[in-house]
């Protein structure tokens, strides 16, 4: 039933495109016929305004992987550097969570390392909102950042690297087999703000898959089973993008293409000295407004990774 109404939206949305450019049409005919300049002017507005529109269905039409409509488990981790990476770390959440809001997805830290001096170690959000996961996965690998350093006294130049995972949050329905004697689960005592309750009980929960040696861990509900019910439907996400992977690459292989999707495949740099500058290296798409990317403005590069999986000039 959430599939049909989906499908009945999607349909209900080019159908009242349709009937706005018939409308339009008809009016086009009368103000040629009375040679008002007015009216003619009004709909030049109106064609602009359906051409904004179609721009963007025609980029939702380009979200038709399996999973695309899903929410998305979006984790950051630092990379070599300490607090520089950290800090770079905490500028990407911060950009991420700046985009989903400029959305209206919604957002929920699950769990958060904290850096030693500054930033944080690694984080995971869930985003909730429709095609969430079909946008978001154009953000998956490393993220470079280059700039003077805050933390040097000597303010030198340093070079920061994040890694960025992203993960479609699968529904109950779909079917990963996961054996309960291939998990390690471990409880502890969550840090951070949460309440006496939360800090005081071995609410968190980490569970390790041992087959694969993925860990996840949630210490943001108030229970224990909360947090065990979370972190294993994390885990089954971390488990389906794994299963997503493996097929890519097989198929990857069948073409004869070599596709390097390992931790120094840089997909994107974020250059804050000497110059501004914010360039993907798969898309070649870049722009100077820095500021703007970091404040949460990365549709263009959304846009131009999911085109140039498709074939379509960005």
């Amino acid at each position: 039933m959430q599939r049909l109404s989906d499908l009945k939206e999607e349909v209900a949305v080019w159908d009242e495109l349709e009937a706005r450019v018939t409308d339009l049409t008809d009016l086009l005919e009368l103000a040629e016929a009375a040679d008002d300049q007015a009216i003619a002017d009004e709909i030049a507005g109106e064609v602009d305004e359906i051409k904004l529109q179609l721009d963007r269905l025609e980029y939702r039409l380009l979200l038709s992987g399996e999973y695309d409509d899903h929410d998305a488990i979006l984790a950051v981790h630092a990379g070599a550097g300490g607090t520089e990476s950290q800090d770079w770390t905490q500028m990407l959440l911060r950009m991420y969570l700046r985009w989903a809001q400029s959305h209206d997805y919604h957002t929920e830290v699950m769990d958060q390392t904290e850096g030693e001096e500054a930033g944080i170690k690694s984080v995971t959000v869930e985003v909730g909102g429709r095609h969430a996961y079909g946008y978001l996965k154009a953000e998956r690998g490393v993220h470079r950042l280059v700039r003077i350093s805050p933390f040097d006294a000597s303010s030198r130049r340093h070079t920061s690297f994040a890694l960025v995972e992203v993960m479609p949050l699968i529904d109950d329905d779909i079917e990963i087999e996961i054996d309960p004697n291939d998990l390690r689960i471990d409880t502890y005592r969550a840090s951070g703000a949460g309440g006496q309750h939360v800090n005081k009980t071995s609410s968190a929960v980490r569970i390790v898959h041992e087959p694969t040696d993925i860990v996840v861990q949630c210490q943001n509900e108030r229970s224990q089973s909360q947090n065990r019910e979370m972190a294993m439907r994390i885990l089954r996400s971390r488990l389906l993008e794994l299963e997503i992977e493996k097929r890519e690459k097989e198929q990857a292989r069948l073409k004869g293409e070599h596709v390097d999707a390992g931790w120094g495949n840089q997909i994107r740099s974020y250059v804050l000295h000497p110059y501004h500058m914010v360039k993907d290296h798969r898309t070649s798409h870049e722009t100077g407004k820095t500021q703007a990317v970091l404040d949460g403005d990365i549709d263009a590069f959304i846009m131009a990774y999911l085109k140039s999986q498709v074939g379509v000039p960005a």
